[in-house]
């Protein structure tokens, strides 16, 4: 199984009800992509073709996904299957409160900004353990998650884009200290003895 099945074989054990879905064809989220469009002045016009989206316990998915390569989906995963764990300790309609309404819909939506924080996290994490922690201290993936909190995109969600550089940068530097640590774990097991410090050889 590839990584992105293993990870949907996961969520699937996790929350028996899960499923994908492609956006095109589907009624709802044309439905959707329309209202965004008019929320956003059009800022948010990707919605079908670029972005996935968790409802319920369904995983909308864009064209861009049967393109997407093996870790880019498994990324995906990762972040999707944070708000499926926020739905659930939430419930759907604080969930859905939460998402909407604190403190505004448009413009300063700090709900919204905390649960995408902890999805966006994730998926640095991930980044971070698939392709190396180079590639999550990537310029090109910071300016796309910064831009994701400050644009139009979530409905200029937290527009404070100095306070998501800082939460940016907390993530990455709680990244490397993990990833230093398992590094550290692994040499010292690679060069310590045996149990009891001899070849390992035993009678037969």
């Amino acid at each position: 199984m590839s990584l992105s099945e293993c990870l949907i074989s996961e969520i699937t054990a996790e929350f028996p009800s899960f499923r994908l879905v492609p956006k095109h064809g589907d009624r709802l989220s044309r439905l959707i992509d329309v209202a965004l469009k008019l929320i956003t002045f059009g800022a948010q016009d990707a919605y079908l073709t670029h972005y996935h989206t968790v409802l319920g316990h369904t995983l909308y998915v864009p064209r861009s996904w049967n393109s997407a390569s093996d870790v880019e989906r498994a990324i995906i995963l990762r972040h999707e299957r944070i708000h499926l764990r926020q739905r659930r300790r939430y419930g759907m309609p604080l969930m859905a409160f939460l998402y909407l309404l604190p403190f505004f819909p448009l413009g300063l939506a700090y709900g919204r900004a905390r649960l995408e924080w902890e999805a966006y996290a994730e998926t640095l994490r991930a980044t971070a353990e698939y392709c190396g922690v180079e590639a999550a201290e990537a310029p090109q993936l910071r300016r796309q998650i910064v831009g994701r909190f400050c644009g139009g995109a979530y409905a200029w969600m937290w527009p404070f884009r100095g306070q998501v550089r800082k939460w940016f940068d907390r993530v990455l530097e709680d990244i490397r200290l993990e990833h230093d640590g398992s590094s550290n774990l692994t040499a010292q097991a690679s060069t310590s003895p045996g149990p009891s410090g001899d070849s390992g050889e035993t009678d037969g």
